[in-house]
């Protein structure tokens, strides 16, 4: 039935994609725009992981991966590897109360807390004293360790949301992560967190659209029990505090829950970790909804007896957000996001096999659910279909943004180990800059699927065209107008042409890295790479 699915979708692309661009393309560029015409198409339906149009994907993708010449790796002989997801939400209001002093107080849902989904189980039951820890993050290379100085095991910890301004994009977006700072609180023994919301993240995003968006799921990958996959080691995260949620709990401690949230509007706010005079009951219930998707997994072996045994992976999501909204037009097509992407993998896997073997093989690896949170890559960095030892470096496609003519490249996470020299080769022998990251601040390279291989050690990075020129006007355009909206379609000015110089750069890097006589390897003392044990540079 898929595969009629299949052919039916082949013969519905819309005649107003195909008439675009009049104008005759060269045959790479023509090739790239066939692939997202037709994995950008309405009948399509925005290819959201788990629906039938994302299977109808999979497999259009499967069949250009065998054109291409490439060896099925995923299960069973095939191409594809399956995926099992669980969608995960809190069942219900949940209960929160604050005992201090022999009074319980009760919180109110909705006004003082939001209970937080437990992906481990259908009902979660903690009670237990609270300490304050701050922000809740370690790091040692700014100076921090907001659990210096305090037990917190077998308690409860809370914490403010965010992390300081002054850290650099990339490691704040990571420590500043519930999931990270759940870790750091299970090495030392607590039993569970709460975020604490404060006025300058309330300005950010209000208390009263978290507590909206509470109805919706979340998704995960499927452990053989029906439960969701979490980070091991981590502790669950129990609920969301409100300004006044937060008034409450801190009652009667030493430093006043005022005197925190004017500390945390700081940019480089510095808390002292205190145990609070309370014990919080945290009662709560997450339903599950199990599904399943399927990554997309071909090799082209290499062809050095030795080096053939080492991977390079080449990686970019084949989903994207659905249909939803209240617009006439609900169908969020992805053409950009990141339909261009899977038309550049294709496209880069028929030039290896025109060009050659590499040295190493070089898998090509279209994954589900990078939108529900990088899923499908964490599901094949945890179960990959070769040996996880074998995999050497990983070059991701995400949503390369093509409406304009770019005259140079950002390379995010190349400083961070010696693809660096590789990158910079690759990007100026195509006749374009390498330019440092814009917005720093965003920290892009913790949010895309080459993260996935970074948190087993592999050296990793993605590309983006840059901001040079016409760029940044194109890609602030985007961002605001067409970014997971149902304009990212084909109606977009999209620069076929420089899509094609888009693969040629990649190629030339996932090249030389297959060819290389010695594997990359983190710069030495890198953050990432000393954090995930990865190879290191002497």
């Amino acid at each position: 039935m898929r595969r009629l699915a299949l052919a039916l979708c082949l013969t519905a692309l819309p005649l107003a994609a195909m008439a675009q661009d009049a104008a005759p393309l060269s045959p790479d560029a023509a090739a790239m725009k066939a692939h997202v015409m037709f994995l950008a198409a309405d009948s399509m339906k925005g290819r959201e992981a788990g629906s039938p149009e994302y299977d109808i994907a999979a497999d259009y993708v499967a069949s250009r991966f065998f054109a291409a010449g490439l060896k099925p790796q995923g299960d069973k002989g095939g191409y594809l590897q399956e995926v099992p997801l669980v969608a995960y939400k809190a069942d219900g209001e949940g209960k929160l109360a604050v005992t201090r002093g022999g009074t319980t107080t009760p919180l109110a849902f909705g006004t003082d807390y939001i209970p937080s989904a437990n992906p481990r189980a259908k009902d979660t039951a903690i009670t237990a004293p609270v300490v304050f820890v701050g922000y809740g993050i370690v790091a040692p290379q700014y100076g921090r360790d907001d659990f210096k100085g305090i037990d917190v095991k077998g308690k409860i910890v809370a914490f403010v949301s965010g992390s300081p301004s002054k850290m650099t994009g990339e490691e704040r977006a990571w420590l500043g992560s519930p999931a990270t700072k759940a870790r750091f609180a299970a090495e030392r023994g607590a039993v569970g967190t709460i975020t604490l919301v404060t006025p300058r993240s309330e300005k950010q995003r209000a208390f009263a659209k978290l507590v909206e968006a509470n109805t919706h799921s979340r998704m995960t990958w499927a452990n053989p029990d029906g439960t969701g996959n979490v980070d091991e080691g981590s502790v669950p995260t129990l609920a969301t505090l409100s300004l006044s949620g937060a008034q409450k709990l801190f009652a009667g401690a030493r430093t006043g829950w005022a005197k925190v949230a004017k500390e945390a509007e700081k940019a480089d706010a510095r808390f002292k970790p205190e145990a609070l005079p309370a014990t919080l009951a945290v009662t709560t219930k997450t339903s599950f909804s199990p599904t399943r998707s399927s990554n997309v997994v071909g090799v082209l072996p290499g062809s050095d007896p030795a080096l053939a045994k080492e991977v390079v992976v080449l990686s970019a999501h084949l989903d994207h957000v659905g249909v939803s909204g209240t617009r006439e037009d609900k169908i969020h097509n992805g053409a950009l996001d990141n339909a261009i992407g899977i038309a550049s993998l294709i496209e880069e896997a028929k030039r290896f096999q025109k060009e050659g073997a590499p040295k190493r093989t070089v898998m090509f690896l279209a994954v589900t659910a990078e939108e529900k949170g990088l899923i499908g890559s964490d599901y094949f960095a945890n179960h990959p279909t070769v040996p996880a030892e074998s995999i050497v470096a990983n070059v991701n496609l995400d949503m390369p943004i093509l409406t304009y003519k770019f005259e140079d490249m950002v390379a995010f996470g190349g400083d961070r180990s010696t693809l660096g020299p590789i990158i910079r080769r690759a990007v100026e022998g195509a006749g374009v800059a390498l330019s440092p990251d814009p917005m720093p601040d965003e920290g892009i390279f913790v949010r895309s699927d080459h993260f996935r291989f970074v948190q087993k050690g592999v050296p990793s990075v993605f590309l983006w065209p840059g901001q040079k020129g016409p760029g940044k006007e194109a890609v602030t355009h985007f961002m605001s107008t067409h970014y997971h909206k149902p304009g990212d379609d084909l109606s977009q000015p999209i620069q076929w042409e420089d899509g094609v110089r888009f693969v040629d750069v990649n190629y030339r890097i996932a090249r030389e890295i297959a060819d290389a006589p010695t594997r990359p390897v983190w710069n030495k003392g890198d953050y990432f790479g000393t954090l995930f044990k990865g190879p290191m540079a002497d």
